[in-house]
């Protein structure tokens, strides 16, 4: 069993974008720029924005958090949006979910312009994505992509079991890996008998937020697991969906919670945002 390393090869990427600022800032006089909307005062979502915030300083981007009350209204939210598409320092925008019930957050998503949208969410980068076009995609399935590339494991013709069919992780993970030729089979909270499915699984690629709803049982000899799950445990540990400890004993390769897909998901954050400095740099040329 090998384990993949996510955040070494964070780091790896990290350095690589460093350079690519470097060089940038020399050629055009532009420094990237992400701006962050948090609403409330989540924790989780709080400790995010933060790891954002210092991973964008140790590559030289410029960023701005746009902290926002729990009750803020939908008007304001999206008028600070419209703000930064016009706001030409600004390469990359991310609102981080989830959005406070009063807020139509489909609607918040939408207004984000496309070519600063560095998670992936518009609906038109979806729908590139889902087409097998260049677009910005979500930063986490893009991620798992990345450690799967850095540690030679090819996806085509593998029969490849998506565990959790969300917006976020699930269905663009599930689009990456058409794309990339595999046979895929995407479960969720309605499939019946998850077991099934898995045991026939080459790679399982499981985000739900369930602790060890991925048992021994329910893989395969041999086979390849991708942890996105994160949840603390009642001992305060973090944790993610697979019982780590049993599985990791049939398994060939297995990412660790933390360390495994977590630090990708910022990795890609970075390399998206650069993405986008560089196609608003050519469009200023």
């Amino acid at each position: 069993m090998q384990i993949l390393d996510g955040k070494a090869l964070a780091k790896k990427i990290e350095n690589n974008v460093a350079d690519e600022v470097a060089k940038l800032k020399a050629q055009t006089d532009r420094t990237p720029g992400l701006a962050v909307i948090l609403v409330g005062q989540d924790p989780a979502s709080q400790a995010y924005v933060s790891m954002k915030k210092k991973a964008c300083d140790r590559v030289g981007f410029y960023s701005v958090s746009h902290e926002m009350p729990e009750d803020i209204s939908q008007d304001a939210i999206e008028n600070t949006i419209k703000m930064m598409n016009q706001n030409p320092n600004i390469d990359g925008i991310l609102v981080q979910l989830p959005l406070p019930p009063q807020i139509d957050t489909t609607k918040i998503l939408e207004l984000v312009d496309p070519a600063k949208d560095v998670d992936g969410f518009h609906p038109y980068n979806v729908g590139r994505l889902v087409t097998n076009l260049d677009g910005f995609v979500p930063c986490t399935p893009l991620g798992v992509m990345e450690l799967l590339q850095e540690y030679n494991i090819d996806v085509k013709g593998k029969n490849c079991c998506v565990v959790g069919a969300s917006n976020i992780v699930g269905k663009p993970m599930a689009a990456l890996l058409l794309n990339a030729d595999a046979t895929v089979e995407v479960c969720h909270i309605f499939t019946d008998d998850l077991k099934k499915h898995t045991l026939n699984a080459d790679i399982i690629l499981v985000g739900v937020g369930v602790i060890n709803l991925i048992k021994e049982d329910m893989v395969k000899d041999g086979a390849i697991i991708i942890d996105i799950g994160i949840n603390r445990a009642d001992n305060g540990k973090l944790v993610g969906d697979v019982d780590f400890e049993n599985v990791s004993k049939k398994c060939s390769y297995i990412t660790p919670v933390p360390g495994g897909v977590g630090p990708m998901t910022i990795a890609m954050l970075l390399s998206n945002t650069l993405k986008a400095a560089k196609l608003n740099a050519q469009d200023k040329d």
